[in-house]
């Protein structure tokens, strides 16, 4: 999956990437998906080379640093990805769309609900299957896509995939806790105090997800 070499260049140890099931894939592999699966266990399920989960992260947070966040939206339908958007868009300034995705968000300025009308630079999705709404309208809008990707997944109309176990409650966290610091860092907003506030922790979503508390930063 990765050579020493490139284990010490990790965003964090390999160890903690397969500790929270990052590398778990499904047992169904798309064609499209390829380039991204290490290998296949004996109980059919598809494993996913973390270091392309890690270099797609450092890829992603470079893009995103240099826009404006308050214009960045970041989706997610499904349930365990609600909390670490929000904590992700609570400590980056992006825009939070979580739950039901209402049609028009990004194509309808007279939409009125939950969420208002909104004009992304770009949007980050948790599951281009559950998100389907959030990336069709992207892609009407030419709103660039990035998304996190499983085996399961199709990588159409996605102009960046991020590959990993987008299902699970810990890979989840993970992810978005990563590419977290990996923003802060190329915006250089990352100091020590704040990097040891931001514990993996902080971004699992509660077992009967709770509402977010102020955790300080």
């Amino acid at each position: 999956m990765t050579t020493p070499t490139q284990e010490e260049e990790l965003l964090t140890p390999l160890e903690d990437y397969l500790k929270a099931g990052v590398h778990i894939g499904t047992s169904s592999g798309m064609k499209s998906m390829d380039w991204a699966i290490y290998r296949t266990r004996s109980d059919g399920l598809y494993v996913l080379d973390v270091h392309k989960t890690d270099d797609r992260i450092r890829t992603a947070a470079k893009f995103l640093a240099r826009q404006d966040m308050s214009r960045v939206a970041a989706c997610s339908v499904r349930a365990y990805g609600i909390y670490p958007v929000e904590m992700f868009c609570k400590v980056t300034g992006a825009v939070p769309i979580t739950g039901r995705f209402i049609p028009g968000i990004f194509t309808n300025p007279n939409i009125k609900g939950r969420y208002n009308f909104v004009e992304p630079t770009s949007i980050l999705i948790t599951d281009p299957h559950f998100d389907h709404q959030a990336l069709k309208e992207a892609y009407r809008m030419g709103i660039p896509v990035i998304s996190l990707v499983d085996t399961d997944n199709t990588i159409k109309n996605i102009d960046l995939a991020i590959p990993c176990n987008n299902k699970g409650r810990n890979s989840l966290a993970m992810i978005f806790w990563l590419l977290t610091k990996e923003i802060l860092r190329e915006r250089g907003e990352l100091t020590p105090e704040k990097d040891a506030q931001m514990r993996v922790e902080l971004f699992r979503a509660p077992r009967g997800r709770r509402p977010m508390s102020d955790d300080g930063f």
